[in-house]
């Protein structure tokens, strides 16, 4: 976001993403900075080489503006009132928790038990903690995140329990990943996430991040940012 144009493309998709669960095309922004798609599609480069955005493979379309994804991953995030007939997909659990803090919105996460295949829906909120029971298992170290985001978003995933995610990790992983209590996963989203959609946001540095993993607890090796 070196520039107010690509500030500008950014914050597009972002606001997009929130009110209609969706993201834009580049002609749509475009058209919305009076702009050519060439110019947007280099934005869109550059946002994404900031991590600032996902591209999908073909770099012709958004795929990921953290929290929000564009396609369908494992969570569906919906307003808890059921006034509101927005729809999100979430990207992975923590992706959904922070749905819920850049909106500022009490929501609805569906998901499915990774183990047993059962149903897993639950209310969570700013100020509404998931159900203890639940966990979150991270597929990889912090610092391979990025190496393939996409598949790290799809496998950070919530189990009905520790049980149930230590058993997927032996069957299907073993040795691997880190089983993190949900609401651990939650309080981190909150400062993560929660002033995403600010007007004034700017990029987290890594030493600030770096801090919202330690006072969640979420410390040691596997949590170090790169």
């Amino acid at each position: 976001m070196n520039t107010p144009q690509s500030r500008r493309v950014c914050d597009l998709v972002y606001e997009t993403f929130a009110t209609q669960g969706r993201a834009p095309s580049v002609a749509e922004l475009a058209r919305l900075t009076q702009s050519t798609i060439e110019s947007v599609q280099d934005n869109l480069d550059d946002l994404a080489e900031a991590h600032a955005l996902v591209l999908a493979p073909d770099r012709d379309a958004v795929r990921m503006a953290h929290p929000f994804t564009a396609a369908p991953m494992a969570f569906v995030v919906t307003p808890a009132d059921g006034h509101d007939d927005r729809r999100w997909w979430g990207g992975c659990a923590w992706d959904s928790f922070g749905i819920s803090a850049a909106l500022n919105l009490e929501v609805r996460i569906d998901t499915a038990c990774p183990q047993c295949g059962a149903a897993i829906s639950f209310v969570s909120g700013p100020a509404t903690a998931p159900p203890a029971e639940l966990v979150v298992r991270f597929p990889r170290p912090a610092a391979l995140w990025w190496d393939d985001v996409v598949g790290t978003c799809t496998m950070i995933r919530t189990f009905c329990n520790r049980d149930h995610a230590e058993q997927w990790t032996v069957d299907n992983a073993p040795g691997s990943g880190f089983i993190a209590d949900a609401t651990a996963v939650w309080r981190l989203a909150g400062p993560w996430y929660g002033d995403r959609l600010h007007p004034d946001f700017q990029p987290h540095s890594r030493e600030h991040n770096q801090q919202l993993l330690d006072e969640c607890g979420l410390t040691g090796p596997f949590w170090q940012l790169p």
